[in-house]
């Protein structure tokens, strides 16, 4: 049996989660799959990361060639830096250089779909991206595996959770955009700079991958027509609610008869929609397929280990792939 050897990418909130579970799970890991698996390498500037998570300080490395060369043994590397120049630059030399990937960096692989997919190929790897929608919701393997027959004609979804905690906090408390804002920060679902949550940016990186797995489209995310949620007043709120509707941060794909439509933008909801009881930080994904019908996914869409079991499923499907 091969011992497949892996590589972390940073271990700050995704990457240690993807650490803990990869070691604190590994028996029923090793159980499930049949496949033996060592971490090899961490790529980690600060050494009280590895202490947090009681990783061994002789893992960490600031060497990336170390892990992404031809010759350096590594058969995965999970790149959980975030950013965008640097993880392009690493993700696309691993991948040629025959080092599957897996990320959660939507960001990334959104802008830069064509060339990861190219080096992949080239390289013979393999570049997952679960984590990268949706945090915990297994969304994109159905979508390529199980569901993969049919022809989908709609995706909407709840995409973000800072906004729908915003929203829903603005609905539900009567709390100013500010002020559930604030509350989003303090429980760690919106970043010191929440400008890509509440822009739609983050949104709109999430869509396009979905479109392309499931519409076989691609769409570079700047070129999607996007809308924030900072002009959603109290007022508004009230008036869709007066009218049986709540207000969400809606990402939306058709494909039919009448082309070819995507947008991310506040709209109002009717409340029997399965999408309008999609509260706080959580996530969903609506699609309707012509041979399975309608489905919807729910989840939470951030944190640790939601995103890190994303991560980990897409390493486990490697590590089979790869025996």
């Amino acid at each position: 049996m091969k011992k497949v050897k892996i590589a972390l990418l940073g271990l700050g909130t995704v990457g240690g989660g993807t650490y803990d579970i990869l070691t604190k799970n590994r028996d029923i890991i090793m159980e499930r799959t049949g496949v033996d698996y060592e971490i090899t390498h961490i790529f980690e500037k600060y050494a009280e990361q590895l202490e947090k998570h009681g990783a061994d300080l002789s893992l960490q490395t600031l060497d990336i060639d170390s892990i992404i060369s031809q010759d350096s043994g590594v058969d995965i590397i999970v790149e959980a830096l975030g950013g965008m120049d640097f993880p392009v630059q690493v993700m696309t030399r691993a991948l040629k250089n025959g080092i599957s990937v897996v990320t959660p960096n939507k960001a990334a692989v959104a802008a830069n779909y064509d060339t990861l997919k190219k080096a992949a190929d080239e390289g013979h790897a393999y570049l997952k991206f679960e984590a990268a929608v949706g945090g915990g919701i297994p969304i994109l393997t159905p979508i390529q595996e199980q569901l993969s027959c049919n022809h989908f004609t709609d995706i909407m979804g709840i995409l973000n959770g800072t906004t729908n905690y915003i929203l829903t906090k603005m609905l539900k408390q009567g709390q100013s955009y500010e002020d559930a804002l604030a509350g989003a920060k303090k429980n760690g679902f919106a970043e010191p700079d929440p400008t890509a949550d509440v822009e739609g940016i983050d949104c709109a990186n999430k869509l396009c991958l979905l479109m392309v797995l499931a519409m076989g489209r691609y769409v570079n995310p700047q070129q999607i027509p996007t809308k924030g949620i900072t002009d959603v007043t109290m007022e508004d709120i009230q008036a869709a609610y007066n009218r049986g509707c709540v207000i969400k941060l809606i990402a939306h794909a058709t494909l039919n008869e009448d082309g070819f439509n995507y947008y991310v933008k506040p709209e109002e909801i009717p409340l029997d929609h399965p999408l309008a009881s999609v509260s706080n930080e959580f996530n969903a994904i609506y699609l309707d397929g012509d041979a399975v019908g309608e489905l919807m996914f729910y989840g939470k869409g951030a944190g640790a280990l939601p995103t890190g079991s994303a991560i980990v499923g897409d390493i486990l499907a490697i590590m089979k792939a790869l025996q």
